[in-house]
């Protein structure tokens, strides 16, 4: 694919084009959860940035896999099979691997630490939304299984690293406290 002009004015209508070609409204919840899962891309592409070594290749790697996933959602119909159970597993592993590195918690924390684990956090609560919006698509679409397994375990792995991130730089885990 070669793109030789962004502005093509085609959606000045309120309409945007699909991977099939065919034309729907942008407020289409297909549309949305494009969205969504793009802008969970952009908000980890934010959080990269302060990433280095093996977090930011993961990081990279995620990034590819999401762009995977919302090529398959643009075009209806037919199922590439980009995001498979296989990278499923391998996101299971990854954050299986961080979380050894953990103690158990007590208690729920607050979302925060520094700069880093806290994009990783909202990275997590963006996750969240767009695995809402893809479940709310799939209860009208064909949505790929791997595809919602894929965004439920992606916010866990945003969780567990921001605790890694913490506990990398001694930085204390304030747990919720449902007295105050």
């Amino acid at each position: 694919m070669r793109i030789t002009k962004v502005t093509t004015k085609t959606g000045d209508s309120g309409q945007t084009g699909l991977g099939n070609g065919e034309r729907v409204s942008k407020n289409d919840i297909r549309v949305d959860v494009m969205g969504c899962i793009d802008k969970l891309n952009s908000i980890i592409g934010w959080t990269r940035v302060l990433a280095n070594g093996e977090i930011d290749v993961s990081l990279e790697l995620i990034q590819q896999d999401l762009f995977n996933m919302g090529g398959e959602i643009a075009i209806p119909d037919v199922e590439m099979n980009l995001l498979n159970n296989s990278r499923v597993e391998w996101l299971d592993n990854l954050t299986d691997k961080y979380n050894e590195k953990l103690p158990p918690l007590d208690e729920f924390i607050l979302p925060g630490g520094n700069e880093f684990s806290s994009r990783l956090h909202i990275s997590r609560t963006e996750c969240r939304d767009a695995e809402r919006k893809l479940v709310g698509f799939s209860e009208k679409e064909y949505v790929s299984d791997s595809h919602k397994q894929y965004l439920n375990r992606l916010s866990d792995f945003f969780f567990i690293l921001a605790r890694v991130e913490s506990s990398n730089q001694s930085i204390k885990e304030v747990s919720w406290d449902y007295n105050k």
